[in-house]
């Protein structure tokens, strides 16, 4: 007959409880969703939002308010928003005319209602972006299931370093991201073109998008894309004639007037090659060498992915296309690394190249490498770097690209294998 076994008392109170607060956590997670991702934003504006604005006051957001006044003088991209410290450089006005048209009621209302307002549209905009990837991904998913996916996905992706660095910056980023997203979902031709040509038209990488339709043979949304942007341009020429010639003749194709190339913040291939190399290698041969095989590797993950079925993964192969081969693409650009994250994690049938790129963006979203590089080196203007430095300064281009070989290796998306295409056109979306 065996002895009964004696705990202490505070050591089996402990294992009593224990069971107990685990179930009450997922109780809270599974019953009140809504109130983590309020814990988790509040705890995310108390601890980096807050300090960031009283560090560098939402510098992006400053720019687009004090900028779009000089649309009228026919000096935008004459301006500059000078920021305090050696190593800070001057913040130019970087998109066409059209959205500082768009940005003009930014400076009629008082600064903290903007910075406000601002804040909750991209937090917003952060959870439409995560409902339409997990739409995309699954959109069979019972609606009680899905919100619940939506809230707690925002919840925690609010942490990683593209989306944090976005709040901080009061940048558009998440705002256009779910524009795009909002529009690819949509059935209706002119609906899918309005949101796309929009997106384009107030930034020019989002019209990468296009690439989306034509993978899926939607050759009305792209024609609808193509009108929506000559629409913007036009108004921005018909706005502001002289910024516009300077924008559309001039400064469209200068990389440098949107910030150093070489700086760690930038994640394009320019960047990472520049910062190894020790020179802005511009469009040189060491460029096209990096840029054709990521061309080549985010077409074929495209058309693979719209083959069987993977809209959230064929758009996301469109989207890293765009920012690996844009001459700047900035941390707080990738936020289609969220979209990255959810497709990992909702693939149904997982290969090593998956885990390998899911294990990939954990590590990299989580870390805040860009933040820690740049405070290794502070002198952002600068090309050469540390090989060590310049190596961890891949880390945004190398899980874009584990992501696309992952694309390219393949898994069936949720849109065939539980809902046949023909089911999905009748709920208006695709």
């Amino acid at each position: 007959m065996s002895r009964a076994v004696r705990f202490p008392p505070g050591r089996a109170g402990e294992l009593r409880m224990a069971p107990g607060r685990r179930r009450r956590a997922r109780q809270l997670l599974a019953r009140r969703p809504g109130a983590v991702l309020l814990l988790s934003a509040t705890a995310l504006l108390l601890l980096m939002w807050l300090p960031a604005c009283l560090r560098t006051g939402m510098v992006d957001l400053r720019v687009y308010r004090a900028a779009a006044p000089h649309l009228a003088t026919g000096d935008l991209y004459a301006f500059r928003l000078h920021l305090s410290g050696p190593d800070l450089f001057p913040l130019p006005f970087t998109y066409p005319p059209f959205a500082a048209l768009l940005f003009l009621p930014l400076g009629r209302v008082a600064w903290p209602v903007a910075s406000g307002v601002w804040t909750a549209a991209s937090m917003a905009a952060l959870c439409g972006l995560v409902h339409c990837c997990l739409r995309l991904a699954d959109p069979a998913a019972p609606a009680a299931l899905h919100r619940r996916r939506v809230l707690l996905w925002s919840a925690v992706l609010l942490w990683t370093e593209p989306v944090a660095v976005t709040f901080a910056f009061g940048q558009i980023n998440l705002l256009l991201a779910a524009l795009v997203g909002y529009a690819v979902r949509r059935r209706t031709a002119a609906t899918a073109g309005l949101g796309t040509g929009l997106a384009a038209g107030i930034k020019l990488v989002p019209a990468v998008t296009a690439l989306y339709f034509l993978a899926h043979r939607r050759w009305s949304a792209v024609w609808w894309s193509a009108a929506v942007f000559l629409a913007t341009v036009a108004a921005g020429w018909w706005a502001a004639p002289r910024s516009a010639t300077d924008f559309w003749l001039h400064e469209v194709g200068e990389a440098a007037r949107v910030g150093p190339v070489g700086s760690v913040l930038n994640q394009s291939l320019r960047g990472a090659l520049s910062r190894t190399l020790g020179h802005d290698v511009g469009w040189s041969a060491p460029w096209w060498a990096g840029a054709v095989p990521a061309a080549l590797l985010a077409l074929t993950a495209v058309v693979r992915a719209a083959s069987r079925g993977d809209r959230l993964g064929a758009l996301l192969a469109v989207q890293f296309s765009g920012l690996l081969l844009c001459p700047i693409s900035w941390c707080h650009h990738w936020v289609w690394a969220v979209a990255a994250v959810l497709w990992l994690a909702h693939t149904p049938r997982r290969t090593p190249a998956h885990t390998a790129a899911l294990l990939a963006w954990c590590t990299v979203l989580a870390g805040y490498p860009v933040h820690w590089l740049e405070l290794a080196q502070p002198d952002i203007t600068q090309f050469g770097r540390p090989w060590y430095l310049a190596t961890l300064g891949w880390c945004y281009p190398v899980c874009a690209v584990l992501t696309l070989v992952a694309l390219c290796a393949g898994a069936g998306g949720y849109a065939r294998r539980r809902m046949p295409l023909t089911a999905l056109s009748k709920t208006g979306r695709y």
